[in-house]
């Protein structure tokens, strides 16, 4: 935790907190869950866990700045959790679904996934407090977690061996991966003032997305996480383009 004392340096303790450290051992037990479920074939229930990971990994840091209880153990065992439970874990399930019959290419294909997710989650720590906040360098290792269980839990509910979409699962593994490692910005949605005032229809659009989510959860979250893995590099390309064709009007400008 930081300190608020005027005039002082900001420094976190060290020590350890249990209710937040709850929430982050949920999380790590989730991702173990799931691996153990992709090892027994039920992939039903893998997917689920790691979003439900997901949601005890936002709540953890949620509920230490509520409570006060920050501190440098917190954010060690937080990112040593994220690497299980949204870089192995993935790995191993869509390696254990689709990736199997490949060989060497299939087990290369989730490595790069699981070093993606290393590699970011290391970045994003050195960052801390230098980068700009309202985005993220790389896709977020939860995210490309989501993309990737998301994949599986929709074509499963379908009742889609992974095994004769092997190639297509194989491609969206390795995308995830090299977007996590990417200097492609992702919005964080961290300047959003949610104590302010909103529109009316900003209101509404909430409970919506609940219902959405409710009524046929694997394709809502896959298609949401999916627009927002594709909103980095779209995002990318435009900004792109528009500077190349601003760089060409003013040449244009320049010799007449």
């Amino acid at each position: 935790m930081t300190e608020d004392k005027p005039g002082k340096t900001k420094l976190r303790r060290k020590g350890i907190y249990i209710l937040p450290s709850l929430f982050t051992t949920a999380s790590l037990f989730a991702g173990f869950y799931a691996i153990i479920q992709a090892m027994n074939g039920t992939f039903e229930n893998a997917p689920l866990a790691i979003f439900i990971a997901m949601v005890l990994d936002a709540l953890d840091g949620r509920v230490a700045r509520l409570t006060h209880t920050e501190s440098e153990f917190g954010t060690q065992y937080d990112s040593l959790v994220d690497m299980v439970s949204f870089g192995v874990a993935p790995a191993l399930i869509i390696y254990e679904w689709a990736l199997t019959g490949m060989g060497k290419l299939g087990w290369m294909a989730a490595f790069i996934f699981a070093a993606g997710a290393g590699l970011r989650l290391a970045r994003f720590n050195v960052q801390v407090g230098v980068a700009d906040k309202r985005y993220f360098r790389g896709l977020p290792s939860p995210a490309a977690a989501a993309l990737v269980m998301g994949f599986i839990w929709v074509l499963n509910s379908y009742g889609i061996p992974g095994r004769e979409i092997s190639i297509l699962a194989l491609i969206v593994t390795v995308a995830g991966g090299v977007l996590m490692v990417s200097n492609v910005r992702f919005r964080s949605f961290k300047d959003l003032d949610l104590r302010g005032r909103m529109p009316f229809v900003a209101v509404l659009a909430v409970p919506l997305v609940f219902v959405l989510v409710f009524l046929d959860p694997p394709q809502v979250l896959f298609a949401g996480f999916l627009v927002y893995a594709l909103s980095g590099p779209v995002g990318y390309l435009w900004r792109l383009v528009t500077r190349l064709a601003e760089s060409g009007e003013g040449r244009k400008s320049h010799k007449s």
